[in-house]
């Protein structure tokens, strides 16, 4: 949920956290002897609850389950525990899901209540209130009828916790290597556990989730011997090269413009795939080649000016003085100056108002995440320690800056997932993988996607990695109707298995 903060590697050795399976998960009094510094009040043991909800008129029954599973370090020592919330259907060889939200610091909750699980609760679009009252309803997009579902908080999210302090926890797992490795981990012990190694699996990331996904994949792969059926990825973060502004690469302003044209034929009522396939051509031929130019060909630069406007529909000041380089902070004040209002990078079409509109700069948060966090949290609390019954005092942590702010990037973190991808597909010719966005997203383009999926080569079926655009934002599955088509592709997916 959070803008990536990928963009800087730093020189650093990491600890690579060696993990192994543990017994009594879930038995509160277990891990006594490995208490920390700190005493905390143990987490309880894990709760299930009988559940129900309707999709296509048909009434399914669920078991929703909270609980947690421990990690350990290569002496045993219990360093972190992380919750899960799971949902079941009685069924044999049932495919299951284990599903991440990004940030790094976001918890599962906006994929559990917003996107895929059984249950959702209003957020994400135009004109919510984080007021209004956080009830959960069934969804009729939850993927429940076909895979059980596993939602992972990762450390310092939701109430999973560290049991170390922040210089070890950072070492341990607010890194991009340790990240992958505990969390791989936690998806082989739940199988283990619930006696679900030879069920078809599953992975799907939003965000940085998307980033998580061919790494735990390829991870699970090659070292703990545990293969994926499929994964989804939802507006991934695949590739952080694409957003770099090195002044001469126009990769960045490539990926961006066709989203930003995206938002303005949505506010026309003309968005549609057919009227974006000529933005996407313009934008990976002539515009790329303009910018390339620069200054020796003054008569096409000045030609780009004036198509840049154009399809954007903004002030062609604006778009002169930028060079046709639409920087995205600077577009979504500019877009909505006029009304006082800013666009979220999130989903541009997504306003608020703006509280300082003579500042320089944007002073405020943006638009979407100042008004999910209320909405999410409150559901979530509600469901975990009312309907389920799984009591803990901790703060449900939905969005963790603190988290956030202490990540640390191994060397090959702004190379993305891209490497993991391919290799996950090469490994297995019956993998498959959807990619999805929505058109408007400006902090997760889909053109990021586009082009690296382009340049994979095809490893005999094309068609086994495909991308997919549907209208809204970075959340695109919280319009009913971008969710229902979602569905449908992810119901493909599945279907090929």
């Amino acid at each position: 949920m959070f803008k990536p903060i990928l963009t800087t590697a730093f020189a650093a050795v990491l600890f690579a956290c060696a993990i192994t399976p543990a017994a009594h998960a879930d038995g509160a009094s277990k891990h006594v002897a490995n208490a920390p510094a700190f005493e905390l009040p143990p987490l309880p043991k894990a709760a299930h609850v009988s559940q129900s909800t309707v999709v296509d008129g048909h009434t399914l029954k669920y078991t929703a389950s909270v609980g947690w599973l421990p990690v350990r370090d290569d002496k045993g020592k219990l360093i972190a525990q992380v919750v899960y919330t799971a949902y079941t259907v009685p069924g044999k060889n049932r495919p299951v899901t284990f599903a991440f939200n990004g940030g790094p610091g976001a918890s599962s909750v906006f994929l559990n209540f917003g996107a895929i699980g059984p249950k959702i609760v209003s957020f994400g679009v135009n004109g919510d209130s984080p007021s209004a009252p956080a009830r959960l309803h069934d969804n009729p997009s939850t993927w429940l009828p076909f895979t059980d579902l596993v939602f992972i908080d990762p450390v310092g999210t939701g109430y999973s916790r560290s049991l170390v302090d922040d210089k070890q926890s950072t070492k341990d797992f607010y890194s991009t290597d340790a990240d992958i490795h505990y969390l791989s981990q936690i998806v082989y012990d739940w199988l283990v556990r619930n006696g679900r190694m030879e069920s078809p699996k599953y992975i799907t990331g939003e965000s940085y989730g998307g980033f998580r996904g061919p790494r735990i994949t390829y991870y699970l792969q090659t070292r703990l011997g545990v293969a994926m059926n499929g994964m989804v990825l939802l507006s991934p973060y695949l590739d952080p090269l694409a957003w770099s502004d090195d002044l001469v690469s126009p990769m960045a302003w490539m990926t961006t413009l066709p989203s930003i044209v995206a938002a303005h034929l949505e506010r026309e009522g003309k968005l549609s795939a057919a009227n974006m396939a000529p933005i996407i051509a313009y934008t990976r031929g002539t515009y790329a080649e303009t910018l390339m130019k620069g200054r020796s060909d003054p008569a096409a630069y000045a030609a780009m000016i004036k198509k840049v406007t154009e399809l954007t529909g903004l002030d062609p000041t604006f778009v002169k003085n930028s060079g046709g380089r639409l920087e995205t902070q600077a577009y979504l004040r500019e877009v909505y100056r006029s009304e006082g209002k800013l666009g979220s990078r999130y989903d541009s079409n997504f306003t608020a108002w703006d509280p300082f509109p003579y500042a320089p700069h944007q002073q405020s948060g943006d638009p979407i995440l100042n008004g999910i966090i209320a909405p999410t949290t409150t559901a979530m609390v509600n469901f975990v320690t009312q309907t389920v019954g799984w009591k803990d005092d901790a703060q449900y942590q939905t969005l963790n800056y603190k988290v956030n702010n202490l990540w640390h990037n191994d060397d090959d973190a702004e190379q993305g997932s891209v490497k993991q991808l391919r290799e996950a597909v090469a490994n297995d010719p019956d993998f498959r993988v959807l990619i999805a966005h929505g058109w408007d997203d400006l902090s997760c383009p889909f053109m990021v996607s586009v082009l690296a999926v382009d340049q994979m080569p095809a490893m005999g079926d094309p068609t086994r990695v495909q991308v997919k655009e549907y209208p809204g934002g970075h959340m695109f599955y919280a319009r009913a109707s971008s969710d229902a088509l979602f569905v449908k592709d992810v119901r493909a997916l599945f279907d090929k298995r």
